[in-house]
């Protein structure tokens, strides 16, 4: 068997999405399983929608997605050109050939008149398909009118009747009457060639085994079969991927969620978690393990096992996904990535101290676990930095203002103003004696507590908040944290500004 060749090849119109990068990631997957090729291709012939900094984007998201490839524009190869826009001479080359063969055709009919002779063959109940008005022209009277000054299409003469059959590697086999073709247009009247006609060169030239792609491009599969064969080139095996869908089992989109690649790292999920997400969108691995390396993801990848079925996008196993594989990480690694979080917040350096990264690593290794991906984080960390009982509800006041809530304040401040240091053991210790002391206990004891500490009625336990607290207040941030001293002190302003709701 011939080595596997296989290509992405995406148009630089917009943002890499989920759609096409799921398709990149079964094309490297099969590649790498396979030991072949994985070959990227920019396929930029529409200049009105291409731009270079989709095409720039493009590249910098499949490298953070952790794809590479072995032939492309970056990295060169072989079988170049790898940007369609410098393949032009090519596409002239092959379609002189048709043409001189008469195998294409130049058609001189306006974009009015295809649209009107559509319109009568939907009334008629008939497929809206080239009706050959220019088939027969002969290739005299075509030069002359191009000549003239004429524009034209080029299009392929294909067979009126038979059948293109299709065994697809997902799909089975598929049959296409030819009857319900038509001429398919191969190079537009301005010159470039059409989608249909230039993935079948490029593929053919740079010998690739197996197209995988979305179900989409089912329908230009006999197009391009019937260009291969006018070429007597040999077609490569066809594999299409099943749409990948909403919750609500309509197409994947904005309304849904994050769609564009570098939406979900700007969101914090890590590379390594959609990787392992979007191989699992219409493929399952023999064990049924979900949490999976991308080693471990391209020894068990196989194309048989890809369903036919609809492949829904769910946010909620995504992010379940990405919990399992951010508490893989290591320590220092899971700090790297959430510093530029909190740096966007204004609260950290992005140079911090060896005791901020000490810090750091620790508060974010508490914090993980609440959250789902690390633009989360700086929820939680606003634990620490934002510390305002100016700003809490009526119902707070309430609870502070209270005969319980003042008492158990003030006590707190009394004691903890006297020590020069704090941390839980001591916290838990004076509970004890504000307890006695204030004749208050449970919910009207603990909960003034929580309060003045963390300005929040619930979250982090105190066991782990003071530590933290009270070792990053020492620590010179760009915003201070303060310490646990300084927050119950404020609060007695509070609670001597505040009614009590006992009367």
């Amino acid at each position: 068997m011939n080595k596997v060749r296989v290509r992405f090849a995406p148009s630089p119109t917009g943002l890499l999405h989920v759609g096409n990068a799921r398709t990149a990631l079964f094309n490297w997957l099969f590649a790498r399983q396979q030991q072949g090729c994985f070959i990227l291709r920019i396929e930029d012939t529409d200049a009105a929608r291409s731009a270079p900094q989709y095409a720039e984007k493009l590249v910098e998201d499949l490298r953070w997605l952790g794809l590479d490839w072995d032939e492309g524009p970056d990295v060169g190869g072989a079988f170049g050109p790898y940007r369609q826009s410098l393949r032009l001479d090519i596409y002239r080359e092959h379609t002189r050939k048709l043409l001189d063969e008469g195998k294409a055709y130049h058609c001189f009919c306006s974009p009015d008149v295809l649209e009107q002779d559509r319109k009568q063959a939907l009334a008629a109940g008939a497929m809206p398909i080239y009706n050959g008005r220019c088939r027969d022209l002969s290739p005299d009277e075509a030069r002359k009118r191009l000549e003239s000054g004429e524009t034209a299409a080029v299009r392929l003469k294909t067979p009126t009747e038979g059948a293109v059959d299709v065994k697809d590697l997902i799909r089975g086999s598929m049959r296409f009457e030819c009857s319900l073709i038509g001429d398919p247009v191969l190079v537009r009247s301005n010159g470039l060639p059409a989608y249909n006609y230039a993935v079948v060169i490029d593929d053919y030239l740079m010998g690739i085994t197996h197209v995988i792609r979305g179900e989409d491009h089912i329908s230009n599969t006999p197009r391009q079969i019937l260009t291969y064969r006018a070429f007597d080139y040999a077609p490569p095996a066809f594999a299409h991927l099943s749409m990948v869908m909403g919750p609500d089992n309509t197409r994947l989109s904005k309304r849904h969620g994050a769609t564009a690649i570098s939406q979900f790292e700007e969101d914090g999920i890590l590379d390594s978690s959609l990787f392992n997400y979007l191989a699992l969108l219409g493929w399952a691995p023999p064990d049924e393990r979900e949490v999976l390396t991308r080693d471990e993801l391209e020894k068990a990848f196989e194309l048989s096992r890809v369903s036919r079925s609809a492949a829904i996008f769910d946010y909620d196993k995504l992010h379940w996904l990405n919990r399992q594989h951010m508490r893989r990480l290591p320590p220092r690694r899971r700090a790297e990535l959430a510093l530029p979080f909190l740096v966007a917040k204004g609260w950290i350096s992005p140079e911090p101290t060896e005791s901020q990264w000490a810090w750091l690593e620790q508060a974010v290794d508490i914090l993980i676990e609440r959250v789902a991906r690390f633009a989360d984080l700086p929820d939680l960390f606003a634990l620490f930095f934002e510390h305002s009982l100016e700003k809490v509800e009526d119902n707070v006041r309430e609870v502070l203002g209270s005969n319980c809530g003042s008492r158990v304040v003030t006590l707190l401040a009394q004691k903890i103003s006297k020590l020069s240091k704090f941390d839980y053991d001591i916290f838990a210790a004076l509970t004890k004696e504000i307890k006695q002391e204030s004749g208050c206990k449970g919910k009207e004891l603990y909960h003034p507590l929580r309060l003045v500490l963390t300005a929040r009625e619930s979250g982090l336990d105190l066991d782990k908040f003071i530590p933290l607290a009270e070792e990053g207040a020492r620590l010179d941030f760009v915003q201070s944290i303060k310490s646990c001293s300084q927050r119950v002190q404020e609060s007695l302003k509070l609670t001597r500004s505040s009614p009590s709701s006992d009367g």
